[in-house]
This record gives structure tokens, C-alpha cells and sequence, in this order.
């Protein structure tokens, strides 16, 4: 399916450029068709991206530039325009008659091989299997995330941390990460289009804040991971040496003479 931009636009113009086939337009922007021939926007409010010139960028990147730029991620699959991979390639080749398409083509659609965790995590139930009590605490340490990286995944990276804003033309209040509030980048109201340019002091003040709550909280979860380890090595501690008692005690039980079925052995006349 092709590519499309949503209404959560905010006009910051990061996909414009990174789009191999010239296929993302400015609101309001008349685009230009395979054919040179010139045509009204396809919206006037924000970015936009032309169906016939999208090709999901197969051939060139193993995913959607725009998507990977962009800092509210508006750029997603089209349900209304659903391509295939052949179809997509297609497109590239007439697009780019002067690039050379052959072999393998970079594209979304490849599947991922198995990463390093999937990799580790086998390597460390191998490792464990001479000792079955470490077993399921190897593959659980490895495949599963810790509570405290679900915790710490809940809230957004310094640079993704989203800052409300206040249009002073509309007063329409948007937002968008703390990355893209640096002095003199030019920001745009997804309400009424108006510019909005942040300045130094606004950035400073807005970072050293945002800052601080990280530099907190990060020290404060490296204190509750710190315990937390200490915990699960004194549990791992315990569960081991009460595997090795159970062990032992199994080992005596089985090397009873008297259990049932055992080779009676032959007794002389006076027993």
C-alpha cells in the first residue's frame, strides 16, 4: 500500500527532501505528474504525498524514509491503496529508467533476519543446560524485558519528548519533540498554517527541565536495578543449592536395595 500523510502533520518539512521520487509536496503546493503535467494539491493544510509517484521506497531504502524522519510519525500505510512489492518495483524502474535496479532491491517488504537477542538467547540456554536449574532463569533473563525497561519504554527519549506549543496567531495548541525545538527552526501551526519560530531562551529553558527529570529518574532507576539484581542473584543462590539438595536426596531414594521389583539375592541354607 502506498505511503500517506495524516492530519497530525505539523508542517516541518523533515520528509520533503528525503523522498527518492519527488513524491512530497507542501500543503497548498501544486505537484508535478510523471508526465511534467502540473496539478492541484492534494491538500491545502499540510504535506502531502502524490499515490502514482510513491513507490514505498523499494529500490532504495528497506523502509519509508519519510516514516523514519518523520517526529510524529503522520506517515503510514495508505488501507485504501494496498501495492505490491512487484508493483512498487515497477513503478521505481519507470521512475528511474537511468538507475540500475538489479539484483536483490532494498525494500520493506524483506523480513529481518534473526537479531543478536534471538541469537543470545539460545546461546545462553545452551550454556545453561549443564545446570537445569539455570535453565529457565537464562531464557527468561534473555527473551523476556526486565520490569524495569517496561517501566523506563512507558515515557519518550529526551529528544522525542514532546513540548506543547501555543500558536500566538490561532492560539491553536500543538506540540512537537524537544529534537525539533532548536532556535530558528522554522515550525508551523497544523491549525492555521502560521510559522513559529522557537528561541534560545525557550529551548534552554524547556531542556534544562527536561534534563533534569532524566537525569533523576535515570539515577533512581540504576539504584532499583542494582537492588533488583542483588535480589535475583541471592534467589538464584537459594534456588540452586535447593535444586542440588532435592538432587542428592533423589539420588539416595533410587539407590535403595529394597525397592520393589529388585533381584532378590540367593541365600544359604542357614539364611
Amino acid at each position: 500500500m502506498a505511503t500517506m500523510i495524516t492530519d497530525e502533520c505539523i508542517n516541518c518539512g523533515a520528509c520533503e527532501p528525503e523522498c527518492p521520487n519527488t513524491a512530497i509536496y507542501q500543503g497548498g503546493v501544486e505537484y508535478e505528474a510523471l508526465d511534467g503535467t502540473k496539478h492541484p494539491p492534494l491538500s491545502n493544510d499540510f504535506f502531502y504525498i502524490v499515490p502514482e509517484k510513491c513507490t514505498e521506497c523499494v529500490g532504495f531504502f528497506d523502509q519509508e524514509a519519510c516514516a523514519a524522519v518523520c517526529p510524529v510519525d503522520c506517515c503510514v500505510p495508505d488501507p485504501g491503496r494496498v501495492e505490491s512489492e512487484e508493483l512498487l518495483a515497477v513503478r521505481a524502474k519507470e521512475i528511474h529508467p537511468d538507475k540500475d535496479f538489479s539484483g536483490e532491491l532494498p525494500s520493506r517488504f524483506r523480513k529481518p533476519a534473526a537479531g543478536d537477542g534471538a541469537v543470545a538467547a539460545s546461546v545462553a540456554a545452551a550454556n545453561a543446560s549443564a545446570d537445569p536449574a539455570r535453565v529457565g532463569a537464562a531464557v527468561y533473563a534473555t527473551a523476556v524485558v526486565s520490569p524495569e525497561d517496561a517501566l523506563a519504554a512507558k515515557f519518550p527519549l529526551e529528544e522525542d519528548w514532546e513540548v506543547p506549543l501555543t500558536c500566538f496567531r490561532c492560539s491553536g495548541r500543538f506540540a512537537v519533540p524537544l529534537l525539533y525545538l532548536k532556535p530558528g527552526t522554522v515550525l508551523h501551526c497544523p491549525h492555521c498554517g502560521g510559522s513559529y519560530v522557537p528561541d534560545t531562551r525557550l529551548y534552554q529553558s524547556v531542556q534544562r527541565k527536561v534534563s533534569a527529570f532524566f537525569e533523576t529518574w535515570g539515577r533512581s532507576f540504576d539504584e532499583l536495578r542494582t537492588r533488583r539484581r542483588r535480589e535475583l542473584e541471592r534467589f538464584e543462590n537459594q534456588l540452586v543449592d535447593a535444586f542440588e539438595q532435592a538432587r542428592t536426596e533423589v539420588e539416595k531414594l533410587t539407590a535403595t536395595p529394597e525397592l520393589p521389583g529388585a533381584p532378590a539375592r540367593q541365600r544359604g541354607l542357614f539364611g
